[in-house]
């Protein structure tokens, strides 16, 4: 679909109260598992935007940076015509959902935001995802790194296009620090019912960071994930899922 001029490509999957879920630089593969999942276990419809230039996708030169995501995600809600929308965002998609909790889109009832960058927090750097090899990133990345290892030399030539396209397009919108410095004390405006859920053993961001994001907006839950890193919704999908029920007040499993 075309949302103000810019080509997007939305999965749509199941019926119910509307779930917005934000990727993160890992692209709509680090989600799509998750989806079906989500859906069911909520009841919900949950879409899912890849973000232009992830994946394959086209991003327009203009659309460099995360604030802008966040526009373009809060007019596909208007033209979705969309209200009650829960938003979950991991990682980069977690920094887009808070910058689309401070736009005060009328459609957006709760954000979610799991193991999200984009705030700068002293003594919590995040990661230095540029300079990390894939299997550094696994180790970083996850509980049991070993259950997810990509090789990328031996995924075919589509595969590491893939791959080398979303980091180039991560590094677009993300910048290098993965932060912005103005995020944090911004947050104390978000008005949103917001829940922070965090792996214990995230080590691209750890939970003193999780923390940290929590105190900064009013009335924010933070929950921590056992035996889970940066990715709950590849490695603990069953345990973020209940967290989202609860929120939403669908029945956990």
């Amino acid at each position: 679909m075309i949302v103000d001029s810019v080509p997007l490509t939305v999965s749509d999957v199941g019926t119910g109260a509307p779930v917005l879920v934000l990727h993160g630089g890992g692209g709509p593969a680090s989600v799509a598992p998750f989806v079906p999942l989500l859906a069911e276990r909520l009841g919900s419809r949950v879409l899912t935007p890849t973000h232009p230039g992830f994946a394959g996708t086209e991003r327009p030169d203009g659309l460099t940076t995360i604030r802008q995501l966040a526009a373009l995600y809060a007019r596909l809600l208007d033209e979705l015509d969309l209200d009650d929308v829960t938003v979950v965002g991991n990682s980069i998609g977690g920094w887009i959902a808070q910058e689309l909790a401070l736009l005060g889109s009328p459609r957006v009832g709760r954000v979610v935001l799991v193991d999200s960058v984009g705030v700068d927090v002293p003594g919590h750097p995040v990661a230095d995802f540029f300079a990390l090899t894939f299997p550094e990133l696994a180790q970083l990345s996850y509980h049991d790194p070993e259950r997810f290892r990509i090789d990328p030399d031996a995924l075919p030539p589509a595969g590491r296009a893939t791959l080398a396209a979303n980091r180039a397009a991560l590094a677009v919108y993300a910048g290098a620090g993965m932060t912005d410095p103005t995020l944090l004390v911004r947050l104390r405006d978000v008005t949103l019912p917001t829940l922070v859920v965090w792996g214990e053993d995230d080590r691209i961001a750890d939970p003193g960071y999780g923390r940290a994001l929590a105190d900064a907006i009013p009335g924010a839950e933070l929950r921590v994930l056992p035996r889970t890193g940066h990715l709950p919704q590849l490695e603990t999908p069953d345990a973020l899922a209940d967290v989202l029920a609860e929120l939403v007040g669908a029945s956990p499993r």
